[in-house]
């Protein structure tokens, strides 16, 4: 690896997989530290990967919003590897929080509002995420309000633009190929359709609300038995605003149709949030105790939380020999979003 890239020059690896490597980068001139995702060179050979992994960059960079994570520049090494240049970030992936909290209460309520207003704002341009889940959102501290914090989406690797914005000779993917976590996704997804919309976003958005809500997502088992689930079964309703519940229930309709926009959920979350924080108190899922029960984790069991498909979520920033999310993913803010 050279010691610059673009305009950056490499401070140290941050980790390694089997499709590319992240690194800590820092500007000579101005100073600013950055997280820096490299593709492998043999990879790069490939146009398909090569697009895939640039769309992370090209939809970032069409959303002007807070809550999406910066790309700075990206393009080709000299032998030839793509990179992409990112905000490094300073904090805690939502997978982490759920970790090492279990159920998150009402804070459930005002991340779940700024995650939707971002992801509203991508739907905006066109652009569908397609793999939302907790590892793919960061909370980190909000430089405009000192002493709070915010919500960062990250990687758009696997996101769906519209077909004006695809690059040259980029194909689409072929119908039956699911894309995206097993358990976060829509049940169109779990068909394999291709002709998603922002409404499989909204699909995984309510399990994630479900999640920090109740310490576990409404459905668990092996693929089989969530894709199955996500199809045809119903989740147990939340404890607490039936109004709440009315929304998530909403969010997590069979079909897309039925469900809200993220617009509008991000809307109501924002209407009704405090009210509904102060009545989530007592037992988080109707018939459960106040913690998720006997077997019930708020982290997937290992294959579960991993994607289907998806060209360097799963390998980039992951470091060789780890399994599991780093709780504090300093440098990892703007680079791992694929760890299982």
């Amino acid at each position: 690896m050279n010691d610059q890239i673009g305009n950056y020059r490499i401070v140290r690896q941050l980790g390694v997989g089997g499709m590319g490597a992240v690194y800590e980068g820092r500007h000579d001139q101005i100073g600013r530290r950055a997280a820096i995702k490299v593709l492998h060179a043999e990879l790069a050979r490939n146009p398909q990967i090569v697009t895939r992994f640039l769309n992370e960059a090209r939809a970032a960079n069409l959303v002007q919003h807070p809550g999406i994570v910066d790309i700075y520049e990206f393009g080709q090494t000299p032998d030839g590897s793509a990179y992409i240049v990112m905000q490094y970030l300073d904090g805690e992936s939502l997978r982490g929080r759920l970790g090492r909290r279990g159920l998150l209460g009402g804070d459930a309520l005002r991340l779940g509002r700024q995650i939707a207003s971002a992801v509203a704002a991508a739907h905006e341009q066109r652009i569908v995420h397609r793999d939302l889940k907790p590892e793919n959102i960061m909370v980190v501290a909000d430089p405009e309000a000192p002493g709070k914090e915010r919500t960062k989406v990250l990687d758009f690797g696997i996101a769906k633009l519209a077909t004006d914005l695809k690059a040259p000779g980029e194909q689409a993917t072929h119908t039956g190929m699911m894309m995206g976590t097993p358990a976060y996704m829509a049940p169109e997804q779990c068909r394999g359709l291709t002709d998603l919309n922002d409404r499989a976003d909204v699909y995984a958005l309510g399990i994630i609300l479900y999640e920090m809500i109740t310490g576990a997502t409404p459905f668990r088992g092996d693929m089989g038995e969530l894709i199955a689930a996500h199809l045809y079964k119903v989740p147990a309703p939340l404890a607490g605003p039936a109004d709440l519940d009315g929304l998530v229930q909403r969010m997590l309709a069979k079909t897309a149709a039925e469900r809200p926009s993220m617009g509008q959920v991000a809307a109501e979350l924002e209407a009704n949030g405090a009210r509904w924080a102060a009545g989530l108190g007592g037992s988080p899922v109707a018939g459960l105790s106040g913690s998720p029960a006997p077997g019930i984790s708020s982290v997937p069991p290992a294959g579960l939380g991993a994607p289907v498909h998806s060209t360097l979520g799963r390998a980039i920033g992951q470091v060789e020999g780890s399994g599991a999310p780093r709780r504090n993913t300093r440098w990892a803010a703007a680079a791992i979003a694929g760890l299982l």
